[in-house]
């Protein structure tokens, strides 16, 4: 694949942050920890030179491709003129309205992310408010490792995609499985939909999850209550109802312990108001 970079005259631009996969190998593992199903829609997001795309295909029921960079499109649609089930579109992934690219339907999402914009698409997927299937990511192996991270090592970002999501590391890759080699190991991270929706509203639950890690470093009952007015006793009494030591700091915070907190937090602000 890197010699047929060189052949077509692409040049990977470092501004889109492109390193396109060429281990043959290793697109065929992404392909099937996807678990695509006959007759599935699946989003292909960052084709590059089409290494997945026509896998992709042969397994899928459709397959739209959003590429960036249009000095690519030309490349895939000559590729896979002959995937009659494959949808190409010129487009930015963070400002596709994805609700209305799959109509409905559900989806499979596979991606080969930019490290730059890896945080910033996650969410953007996991927002979108559509029915999804699996999520399949390839990323720098750092973020694979703070999106699967368990206490003590949360972050907001594990609490974001795992509010969602179950996440789970794959495998990884070294640099020399894409061209041009990036200076740092990547990995394959699957996210997996919950069993059963989450019975807080998104908004309120990240209200409360914000606050705790503006200041990571510093014990809960100071952050929540600087950071949603509360005072510190009330706050106090918030994290003891739910079963957490009000000096403990965020990042040992378990998913379920978030969720009491932020469900107690909601219960005792509504009883103090009425």
């Amino acid at each position: 694949m890197n010699n047929l970079a060189k052949t077509l005259g692409v040049q990977p631009r470092k501004s889109l942050g492109q390193n396109f996969l060429v281990d043959p190998s290793v697109t065929q593992r992404i392909v099937d920890a996807a678990g695509i199903q006959p007759g599935d829609l699946v989003v292909e997001i960052g084709p590059g030179l089409g290494a997945l795309t026509g896998l992709l295909a042969e397994r899928a029921g459709e397959v739209v491709a959003i590429e960036l960079d249009q000095a690519l499109i030309p490349h895939l649609q000559s590729q896979l003129a002959g995937k009659t089930n494959v949808r190409i579109i010129h487009a930015d992934a963070l400002k596709v309205d994805y609700a209305e690219l799959c109509a409905g339907r559900s989806v499979r999402i596979v991606a080969n992310l930019p490290y730059y914009i890896t945080s910033h698409a996650i969410r953007v997927l996991l927002e979108s408010n559509i029915d999804w299937r699996s999520i399949v990511l390839t990323v720098q192996l750092e973020v694979a490792q703070r999106v699967t991270a368990k206490p003590p090592h949360m972050s907001t970002l594990a609490v974001s995609v795992q509010y969602y999501g179950a996440p789970e590391l794959l495998f990884r890759l070294p640099p020399s499985a894409f061209y041009p080699q990036p200076e740092v190991d990547s990995a394959t991270l699957r996210i997996n939909p919950l069993q059963a929706r989450r019975n807080i509203p998104a908004a309120e639950f990240f209200l409360w999850v914000k606050a705790g890690f503006s200041e990571p470093r510093k014990q809960l009952r100071n952050t929540i209550a600087k950071k949603l007015g509360i005072s510190k006793g009330v706050t106090e009494d918030i994290l003891i109802k739910s079963g957490i030591t009000p000096e403990r700091r965020p990042e040992s915070i378990t998913m379920q312990e978030w969720f009491d907190l932020v469900q107690t937090g909601i219960s005792m602000r509504q009883q103090s108001d009425s």
